[in-house]
């Protein structure tokens, strides 16, 4: 089990806010980075921006396929599909997630290859989210 504290933020509407964030490290071949992810139920891909792409030692090739996502809003955003190793507490699996080929694009931790693996408790009222190792 794995426990994460939201994290305070400052929100224009609202003062501020409590948001479910959870630490993580992303590893390739060329690298390992830590970094804190909003952990979004309503997000089906893992996002990352580009800069931290390139800094886990992605590359686009000139052939490659570029895809669009769209939030809410509505506003595409350009990404290719990487694969990273992803740590969350003691738990470690590969990942595919969705490298945004722009920098402005929010560190989601979305549901693909990862929401099934765990039972996630979202605990407002303590501002806790727990993920608990299910087995596969």
């Amino acid at each position: 089990m794995t426990t994460f504290r939201y994290r305070r933020e400052p929100s224009a509407a609202f003062g501020s806010v409590l948001r479910p964030v959870a630490s993580v490290m992303l590893s390739t071949a060329s690298a390992t980075i830590e970094v804190a992810l909003y952990i979004d139920s309503g997000a089906d891909m893992t996002l990352i921006p580009f800069r931290l792409g390139r800094s886990l030692g992605f590359r686009q090739r000139p052939s490659e396929r570029i895809h669009e996502l769209s939030g809410i809003s509505g506003a595409g955003v350009p990404y290719v599909l990487r694969r990273v190793r992803l740590r969350l507490g003691d738990a470690a699996f590969p990942i595919r997630v969705a490298w945004a080929l722009i920098e402005e694009v929010p560190l989601l931790l979305g549901r693909v290859d990862i929401f099934a693996r765990f039972h996630i408790l979202f605990d407002e009222r303590a501002h806790l989210i727990t993920f608990t190792p299910v087995h596969l």
